[in-house]
């Protein structure tokens, strides 16, 4: 069977998708990847055939070895001076930051979209899939008119999948025990700053053959199966049932078996507890709140892993730190104590995959959604990454490591994840 997976232009989204795709690699599926060059060379490695496109081009191309075109090898930097300019990384309300998302990141979104639309049909032409995963924000009418049976997978906290009266709105970081009226408050005001915009590509769609969408709404569910990743002690399953072909897994975490990753040896005899942390590509870019942060860290008798960022050289880190660009993530959560995040879905997932409390430190979107999860259900605690005090952070990673029952509780959901997949 030839499988064409097709996901937004971001690490979170790939990544949700390479976990599927080795699921089907490993049962001796055909698997196609269309992706920009920033991820070239990224998935061939796990058995996906890499298909390359840019804006302007009507054709995929597949990966060649022996091709030395000139990469951007930071996008992380374009994309993170994109979101800043718009506000997204200011000490904003989640109102006002999905106001921005609705009015200002959405018009990108769709542009985007419709340069890839015809990509996609021109792929479909030429391989053939049997079925395709889409991991968008956005629909793709050259998937819902392609006669292909096609599969939306959600990488996002499961709001965005299914918009319900019940549960807070998608990006508020409201808690699951607020004010109703606040959620519809909220979905009204920021359906009303985006609603030209979302007028305009609702009318591309049906203009391409598509039904209309559903209102303020810029994906449809796949009329084949939905699935989406959130682990089911966080999800919002027992406040609202699951629509019809809409499939809960607790994640879609990738193998990373060729990776290897053993404890620095200037961190193995120090004392203390071993901490994680990590604000995502997008939250390090904001240098000057790393600092501030590491500079209340270095004051703590623990131990900690740090995942610098595209900017790691412009910053250094104290004698209780061990730090690189990037660091294996999925190798190091096992070997941790506690974990701080900006609460990306993936990361979230990954870390209940490994029994972890957390310490979450939302930027925008979905990481509210599951910062304020993870700390209505228990797991963790949620904090303003712009202004949070030093006493606040000690206070919380003290409770954490202290808290001998949530280990107890963490440690018999990693076991059940374990027992799951063996």
């Amino acid at each position: 069977m030839i499988t064409l997976f097709i996901s937004l232009d971001a690490v979170g989204h790939v990544n949700s998708c390479i976990g599927i795709a080795q699921q089907l690699v490993g049962a001796g599926h055909d698997v196609y990847f269309l992706i920009s060059r920033q991820f070239r060379g990224q998935l061939q490695p796990h058995g996906i055939h890499e298909l390359y496109y840019e804006f302007g081009d009507t054709d995929a191309v597949e990966s060649d070895d022996n091709d030395d075109e000139t990469i951007d090898d930071n996008p992380a930097k374009r994309w993170a001076q994109v979101l800043a300019d718009e506000g997204h990384f200011d000490d904003l309300s989640t109102l006002d930051k999905m106001i921005i998302i609705r009015s200002k990141r959405y018009e990108s979104f769709c542009s985007d979209a419709q340069q890839l639309d015809p990509i996609i049909e021109s792929t479909i032409v030429d391989i053939g899939p049997d079925i395709i995963v889409v991991d968008h924000l956005l629909s793709l009418p050259a998937v819902e008119v392609s006669g292909v049976p096609w599969v939306w997978s959600c990488s996002c906290n499961p709001l965005f999948l299914i918009d319900d009266d019940r549960t807070p709105p998608f990006g508020s970081g409201y808690s699951i025990y607020g004010d109703k009226n606040e959620y519809q408050l909220f979905r009204q005001t920021i359906n009303d700053a985006g609603s030209d915009v979302w007028q305009q590509f609702n009318d591309y769609c049906v203009d391409k053959g598509c039904e209309p969408l559903p209102d303020y709404q810029y994906i449809r569910l796949s009329p084949f199966l939905n699935i989406y990743a959130f682990p089911i002690e966080l999800d919002y399953t027992d406040i609202r049932p699951l629509p019809p072909n809409v499939y809960q897994f607790d994640n879609f975490m990738r193998n990373d078996k060729l990776e290897i990753f053993e404890l620095p040896e200037q961190l193995q005899d120090k004392p203390g507890k071993l901490i994680y942390f990590s604000l995502g590509t997008m939250g390090a870019m904001d240098v000057q709140n790393m600092k501030r942060l590491i500079a209340i860290l270095s004051n703590v008798e623990h131990r900690f892993i740090v995942s610098k960022g595209p900017l790691h050289n412009e910053y250094d880190l104290p004698d209780n730190m061990w730090g690189q660009q990037s660091v294996p993530q999925l190798q190091v959560l096992p070997l941790v104590d506690l974990v701080i995040t900006h609460g990306g879905n993936n990361t979230v997932g990954e870390t209940m995959f490994f029994g972890k409390p957390m310490i979450l430190m939302p930027l925008f979107a979905d990481q509210s959604d599951n910062a304020q999860c993870v700390e209505d259900r228990g797991f963790g605690v949620r904090l303003n990454l712009h202004n949070c005090t030093e006493q606040e952070i000690l206070s919380a990673i003290d409770k954490l490591l202290a808290d001998n029952q949530l280990h107890e509780k963490l440690a018999n959901i990693a076991q059940h994840f374990r027992y799951s997949i063996e």
